[in-house]
């Protein structure tokens, strides 16, 4: 149209990085398949002789390897029984019932819109209805 500037942006999408991440024990392998599936580094702690594991042995694991540690274990977030300070990120999913399929429809989505240095030093409490983020350090 004369006399008219027309003004076109393009809107890039960032690609999420990968991130490098620690199933608990209570997560199938097809959970680490999806995961692995979208570019993530994943270690289940059953592919790691931690199948038995107690949750601090988990933790630990994780710092170490400064991988984020997903979860479904309530114990996180109990600072009497676990307390959390410096470390990678845990993630806690609430999702009933508990299927790789519903824990898959759940993790895959929110962990495209974060990076790992949002995660460090926070617990996330990611149900289907919310994510709640605890500064934990």
């Amino acid at each position: 149209m004369p006399g008219h500037l027309l003004i076109t942006q393009r809107l890039e999408q960032s690609v999420p990085e990968p991130l490098k991440l620690y199933l608990d024990q209570m997560f199938r392998l097809d959970v680490a398949q999806a995961l692995r599936g979208e570019g993530h580094n994943v270690v289940r702690a059953s592919e790691v002789g931690q199948a038995r594991a107690d949750d601090q042995q988990i933790l630990q694991k994780a710092i170490a390897e400064n991988r984020i540690l997903v979860t479904l274990d309530k114990h996180f977030g109990d600072w009497v029984v676990l307390p959390l300070s410096k470390h990678p990120g845990v993630i806690r999913l609430k999702v009933s019932p508990t299927t790789s399929k519903n824990v898959i429809k759940l993790l895959l989505p929110f962990l495209r819109l974060h990076s790992s240095e949002q995660f460090k030093d926070h617990l996330v409490i990611l149900s289907p209805k919310r994510s709640k983020w605890i500064h934990t350090a």
